[in-house]
């Protein structure tokens, strides 16, 4: 769904397992840090809110957003973490390097996530103009990064309900 036809803050917070138990590491683009920077505090908030212990955050910067796969990599080796949310911002420009970018972290987190069994947020905005970016972090839409949170939270509860239930592929048991 269009973030014009929904609030990017706006969750079902009875939906949200307590984060209490959970380890986060959240990796964070440089590039278009007033971007980048207002969405990791609507994460970083949205983690605490819903009871991750801020020692149990684990932060790191990287340069860009293509950097992000290896960022998390990184993070997720140095600590037992139960998700990784990867922050960026992609503005289209002239060319088509955001297309090229954008698919690259989206392929290399979906392929850390499956090889790694730890869940890999992609917390990146896509916008076409510096005014759509604003407008998704902290502006008339909300905060992608408060969904960031909200996913891993979700993913991690996932995977913590699941790990001591014996599972196979496919729907039946």
């Amino acid at each position: 769904m269009a973030s014009a036809l929904k609030n990017l803050s706006e969750y079902n917070e009875a939906s949200i397992p307590d984060g209490k138990e959970f380890k986060i590491g959240i990796v964070v683009a440089e590039w278009n840090k007033e971007i980048t920077h207002a969405l990791y505090e609507g994460c970083f908030d949205t983690l605490i809110k819903h009871g991750v212990q801020e020692e149990n955050i684990h932060t790191a910067q990287v340069p860009g957003t293509f950097e992000l796969t290896v960022g998390g990599k990184i993070i997720a080796t140095q600590y037992p973490l139960d998700a990784v949310v990867c922050i960026g911002c992609v503005i289209k420009g002239e060319t088509a390097h955001n297309e090229y970018i954008n698919n690259a972290v989206a392929t290399g987190l979906t392929n850390m996530g499956m090889a790694s069994g730890i869940p890999f947020i992609f917390g990146v905005l896509t916008p076409n103009d510096e005014q759509q970016a604003k407008d998704r972090a902290g502006g008339k839409y909300g905060n992608k990064g408060v969904e960031a949170g909200v996913t891993a939270l979700r993913m991690a509860g996932l995977k913590k309900g699941l790990k001591n239930r014996k599972t196979t592929i496919g729907f039946g048991n």
